[in-house]
């Protein structure tokens, strides 16, 4: 028999693309695992319930032996009642004429009150994972309106930029990715971001003893970080499945633990690299006994430190905007 434990699963933004993507996947167990029942909460804005009330009668006919219920609501408070994962998927995009600043403010709406549900109702093991846009700073956001809830339960999803990285550098040199480690994603999910390939190693062999660096320098980085715009290029629209597959990934190593490995997290800095403490940014991480643990010590080049401090300098930027708003 599958399923020791019931777990309750928030999903926001449950009626779009990216979290119709999710839905079966977590229902089928590929998020926790099969150890875990799932009771399934989705939280919608009014305009967006039909789209997830019709997923919801799909779960239904899909007739999941993990899944134990499903709730339909636009109630934050509802929605994150007991809740041991969550999901924020839904986030108000860039519209055109947006300053920046005006994108920040109208996610803080969003963040804000969902961070203070979640620290009203949810379970004590739970784990968040925003992967609305701008994905770090509203992670910033939700953890401050939850102060009852650790920092360290609040993440950001770079595990897509991670996977993207992979891949590609697999594809260059023709290997399995399982064959590949020590990728890094430093900083934040934009196209600041620094894809690091430094500690990288294939089939046990350091990277940069295979590759061109010029290469690396003047290609691979630019291609991983403006990755989501090529998609959106060729396909018309932007990551969905690539992008609920990371979500699995990033949940389920750090529920299950990430093998030894590391992988890519964006979390609360704790001072490590010269990261400015509480700054939500990007790191080399494993998850060790249900908890993510930056990796420590690695040697950090003149290159890689412009790169990463690039990236820290928006995020900066952006928590000096979002404290301008009041919205931490």
């Amino acid at each position: 028999m599958t399923g020791n434990t019931t777990k309750t699963v928030t999903l926001t933004g449950a009626g779009g693309q990216i979290g119709y993507a999710l839905l079966f996947r977590i229902a089928s167990g590929q998020l926790l695992g099969r150890d875990a029942r799932i009771r399934l909460n989705l939280l919608e804005i009014p305009a967006g319930l039909a789209a997830a009330e019709g997923a919801a009668l799909e779960l239904q006919d899909a007739a999941f032996p993990l899944l134990d219920t499903v709730t339909v609501t636009d109630s934050a408070t509802a929605a994150f009642d007991g809740s041991s994962v969550a999901l924020l998927v839904g986030s108000r995009p860039r519209g055109a004429g947006m300053e920046r600043a005006d994108l920040l403010a109208a996610n803080g709406a969003i963040f804000g009150p969902q961070g203070a549900a979640i620290n009203g109702g949810a379970a004590s093991d739970i784990r968040v994972v925003v992967v609305g846009n701008p994905a770090n700073t509203n992670a910033l956001i939700a953890s401050a309106h939850a102060p009852d809830i650790p920092p360290e339960r609040f993440t950001a999803l770079t595990r897509l930029d991670h996977n993207r990285a992979v891949g590609l550098l697999a594809e260059k040199l023709a290997l399995p990715v399982d064959e590949l480690d020590g990728v890094t994603i430093w900083g934040n999910h934009s196209a600041s971001q620094y894809p690091d390939l430094s500690h990288a190693t294939a089939a046990g062999r350091p990277v940069r003893e295979i590759l061109d660096e010029c290469w690396v320098r003047n290609e691979f980085i630019s291609r991983v970080a403006n990755r989501g715009a090529e998609i959106i290029e060729v396909r018309g629209s932007s990551s969905v499945g690539s992008a609920a597959s990371a979500t699995i990934d990033h949940v389920f190593d750090w529920v299950n633990g990430s093998g030894g490995r590391w992988t890519s997290v964006a979390l609360p800095s704790n001072g490590s690299y010269d990261v400015p403490e509480g700054l939500v940014s990007s790191f080399p991480a494993e998850s060790v006994d249900g908890a993510w643990r930056i990796v420590d010590g690695l040697d950090i080049d003149a290159f890689s430190r412009d790169r990463i401090d690039a990236s820290l300098r928006e995020l900066v930027t952006e928590r000096e905007q979002v404290q301008s708003l009041g919205l931490l």
